[in-house]
């Protein structure tokens, strides 16, 4: 990034602080005193963090605000940790209290998306959708009530889950709740449950195998299962035999069985049994690996485990694409489109020459631009955009 064009974002990023602490303020996070605090300036490289600050320290006891609009930071981060001291620059010495439980989604790490090939915008959509997966095992499975969620202004989404109870787990303990929505370390022999059935006319009695309905991954599977019988049902019976033989292992001849045990057993798949047949049995195993792998939330593990993380300030701006690190309230979170809501309105209704460098293709602010190499006027919006991504450097005006 040519100095011209650190300068000028430095300039408007100070703008935008401005505009906000004299309109809406930017709110800090819950015992912000009690938080580590850090910030990367628009200087030569970019990448040096200045942190192990207190908000006293960083701020010289001015709002935050007012800090954001002299400083004018590239990135500004606070701790997931809350501490006793939290400006000593040694992590021993701060005297940890507790720490909220930190969720990351980094879209471009997603399975199946290409950055390259999908595009900014598709990424984005693909983070989302990754998002409601994570929701769901975080409201549905955990029960947690304190969920903040995110849009990182870059690559993804963050959630803050400050639930009085996850505050002091340790890395350990924060590693088991990663590998539980990741699906990691879980059987299809650990959803079942096995009930003892006493039958007429048996000497012993017999073992139902069965799955639980009322929540966690045996719900997830049982979905599943039942979405699988109902397509088998609807199907003609040789489409219905070729598409259980898409599991390992499954011959014509056990295809026959399982697709016999579904139709004449819907009702107690329904109410959970997978014991209708062991050629059935076979196939809801195998379906369970295929579930884990879609479920499962894409999380960013080493965000979650680490008690001491610093985290994108809500309200800051990301110094890598020019957009606002947004916070979304839950109900809002389907309508959310973060190249239209997260573009800065500081950043609205004015243009500004740029030298595209790399040609950029970008759907944001309501519009789609293709940019050419070379030096043109484009809203002022796209231009911080490519800037920031570094794709266009500040021209002369």
């Amino acid at each position: 990034m040519e100095e011209r064009t650190r300068e000028y974002l430095r300039g408007r990023f100070g703008d935008h602080y401005r505009r906000v602490a004299r309109t809406e303020g930017l709110p800090a996070p819950p015992a912000a005193n009690e938080r580590e605090w850090g910030y990367i300036p628009f200087s030569p490289g970019g990448t040096t963090m200045i942190r192990h600050e207190s908000l006293l320290d960083l701020t010289g006891g001015a709002d935050l605000g007012e800090f954001l609009a002299r400083e004018r930071p590239r990135h500004a981060y606070f701790s997931a940790g809350r501490y006793d001291h939290p400006g000593e620059d040694s992590m021993g010495r701060k005297g940890w209290r507790g720490s909220d439980l930190i969720f990351d989604i980094d879209a471009d790490h997603l399975p199946g998306v290409d950055p390259e090939a999908d595009g900014y915008g598709a990424m984005l959509a693909a983070g989302k959708a990754a998002l409601f997966d994570l929701l769901d095992f975080l409201e549905t499975d955990f029960g947690f009530e304190e969920c903040v969620l995110v849009f990182s202004g870059g690559r993804g989404y963050h959630v803050h889950v400050r639930d009085e109870g996850v505050q002091g787990l340790g890395r350990e303990e924060r590693r088991e709740v990663v590998d539980y929505v990741r699906g990691l370390g879980i059987s299809f022999d650990d959803l079942v449950r096995h009930e003892t059935v006493e039958g007429m006319g048996r000497k012993t009695p017999a073992e139902k195998r069965t799955l639980p309905t009322e929540g966690g991954w045996a719900a997830r599977l049982h979905e599943h299962l039942l979405e699988l019988v109902d397509e088998l049902l609807d199907a003609e019976e040789d489409e219905a035999i070729e598409r259980l033989r898409e599991f390992d292992g499954v011959g014509e001849g056990k295809a026959g069985a399982a697709l016999r045990a579904a139709r004449e057993n819907r009702e107690a798949i329904e109410r959970g049994n997978v014991d209708v047949h062991s050629a059935f049995y076979g196939v809801a195993r195998q379906l369970f690996e295929r579930v884990r792998e879609s479920d499962g939330a894409p999380i960013d593990e080493p965000v979650t485990t680490d008690i001491n993380r610093l985290i994108r300030l809500p309200g800051s701006l990301h110094g890598g694409t020019g957009l606002r690190v947004c916070r979304i309230d839950r109900d809002d979170l389907d309508a959310f489109d973060p190249l239209s809501d997260a573009v800065a309105e500081t950043f609205r209704g004015e243009r500004i020459m740029v030298d595209v460098t790399e040609p950029l293709s970008i759907s944001i602010g309501g519009g789609k631009f293709n940019l050419d190499a070379g030096v043109q006027s484009v809203p002022e919006h796209v231009g911080v955009f490519a800037m920031a991504r570094g794709h266009a450097e500040k021209a002369r005006e």
